[in-house]
């Protein structure tokens, strides 16, 4: 799949900015599979919506969830992610008694988020070293020296 720029603009500038956010369930127990997993995914895409995240894909599997979510300039990761989990946590304890049963906590306290974009880490570091390189600033250099 190859994920195509959308820049989206708000009063203070564009961003385009996405996430993988990864997280388990308590002590990895693998809880979430059949009506269990479909509420999930109903849910993930139902807070998403609300906060006008978009959702560009979401697995669902029995120990854990992959999700990669594009999201606002003022939204943090522990943010994005801490929506997700407090608000299916809150709605599949209550709508499934046997993970309640089961398990302290839903959700493990931790998870894992990296920035996901459209360039490469390695693009964007040769874009910022080679800036003086470009024929219209290489006079400039030496100006600023």
């Amino acid at each position: 799949m190859t994920v195509t720029r959308k820049v989206r603009r708000f009063s203070g500038g564009v961003y385009d900015l996405g996430l993988h956010v990864v997280w388990c369930p308590k002590y990895r127990r693998p809880v979430l599979g059949g009506r269990v997993a479909a509420r999930l995914d109903e849910l993930v895409r139902a807070k998403a919506e609300e906060r006008g995240w978009e959702i560009i894909a979401l697995e669902v599997m029995p120990d854990h969830v992959h999700l990669f979510v594009k999201h606002g300039p003022k939204d943090s990761a522990s943010f994005v992610a801490n929506q997700f989990k407090g608000f299916t946590s809150r709605v599949l304890r209550a709508e499934f008694p046997h993970l309640k049963s089961q398990m302290p906590t839903l959700w493990s306290s931790s998870y894992f988020a990296a920035s996901v974009g459209a360039v490469s880490a390695a693009t964007v570091e040769k874009y910022i070293n080679t800036q003086w390189e470009r024929p219209w600033k290489k006079g400039e250099k030496e100006a600023w020296k």
